[in-house]
C-alpha cells in the first residue's frame, strides 16, 4: 500500500510543489485548497504522470465546520495519513500597527494559526491511531525575526514556531514525527497576495537577487519526510544564499 501525504493549500506555489515531490516519490495524495478548479487539474496531472491516486477536497482552512466536514467525509482508507503538510497560509497588506487593516489582521490570523490547528487536530488523531505519522508545519524566516510593518503576520508565524514546539512535545509519546520548515524569500504567489494583486510591487520585492523557488522548499521538505524512522528533524530555516536575515538582502542592482 502506498504512504499517503496531505498538502493544505495545494493550488499553487509550496503546496503545489510538494505534490509534485510526493507524487514523484510515490505517495498517494490528499490535496487541499479553496480553488477546486486548480486542485482538478493538478490531480489529473500527477495520476496522469506518475500513476498515483488523488483525493482532492476544496476547502477553507478558516472554516472549522468546513475543515471538519471534509475531512470527516473522506473514505476510511484515506484516514491512513503518513505525512501532514500545513502550508496553507499568506500575507496580507504592508503596515504599521497603528494603520493596519483589521480585516487582514483577521484574515493571517484564522488562516495561519487557527486553520493549521483544525486540520492538525483532525489529522493528528488519525495518526495516534495509526500509530504513525510526520506533521511538516511550513514556518517563515518571520517566525524568527520581527521586521518592519510585518507585525502581524510576523506574530503568527511566531505562534507557528510555538505550536510546532508544543506538538513535538504533545505528540513525543505517540511516536509522531513534528517538523518546521522555515523559508526566507521564495517567489510565489506570496507577495502578489499580500499586497492583493498588486504585480508590479510584488515583483520590486525580488528583484536584484536570485530568490528561492517553490521546488526548493518541496525538495526540503521532501528530505525532512524522508529521513529514517529514528531520525526527526525538529526545525529547518531555508534561505536564499543573497539573505541572511528577514531585511538583510544582498541585491546586486
Amino acid at each position: 500500500m502506498a504512504k499517503i501525504a496531505l498538502i493544505t493549500g495545494a493550488t499553487a506555489g509550496i503546496g503545489e510543489a510538494c505534490a509534485h515531490t510526493f507524487a514523484r516519490e510515490g505517495y498517494d495524495l490528499i490535496l487541499t485548497g479553496r480553488r477546486m478548479d486548480r486542485l482538478d487539474t493538478l490531480a489529473q496531472k500527477l495520476n496522469d504522470k506518475y500513476n498515483i491516486e488523488v483525493a482532492v477536497s476544496s476547502f477553507d482552512v478558516r472554516n472549522r465546520d468546513e475543515v471538519i466536514r471534509s475531512l470527516d467525509g473522506l473514505p476510511s482508507q484515506w484516514r491512513q495519513v503518513d505525512v501532514l503538510v500545513n502550508n496553507a497560509g499568506l500575507s496580507q497588506g504592508l503596515d504599521p500597527v497603528n494603520e493596519g487593516n483589521i480585516d487582514d489582521w483577521d484574515t493571517m490570523i484564522d488562516t495561519n494559526i487557527k486553520g493549521l490547528l483544525y486540520v492538525s487536530r483532525i489529522v493528528s488523531n488519525w495518526m495516534i491511531k495509526n500509530g504513525r505519522g510526520h506533521i511538516i508545519n511550513i514556518g517563515s524566516i518571520a517566525g524568527k525575526e520581527v521586521y518592519a510593518n510585518g507585525n502581524v503576520y510576523c506574530a503568527t508565524k511566531h505562534a507557528v514556531d510555538a505550536l510546532n514546539k508544543g506538538m513535538r512535545i504533545d505528540l513525543l509519546s505517540h511516536g509522531i514525527k513534528v517538523t518546521a520548515v522555515h523559508p526566507g524569500a521564495v517567489e510565489t504567489e506570496f507577495s502578489e497576495v499580500r499586497f492583493k494583486g498588486d504585480k508590479d510591487r510584488a515583483k520590486k520585492v525580488y528583484e536584484g537577487f536570485e530568490p528561492l523557488v517553490a521546488n526548493d522548499i518541496a525538495e526540503t521538505i521532501w528530505f525532512v519526510a524522508s529521513r529514517p524512522a529514528h531520525v526527526n528533524i525538529n526545525d529547518i530555516v531555508v534561505m536564499p544564499t543573497a539573505q541572511s536575515g528577514a531585511t538583510n538582502i544582498f541585491r546586486s542592482k
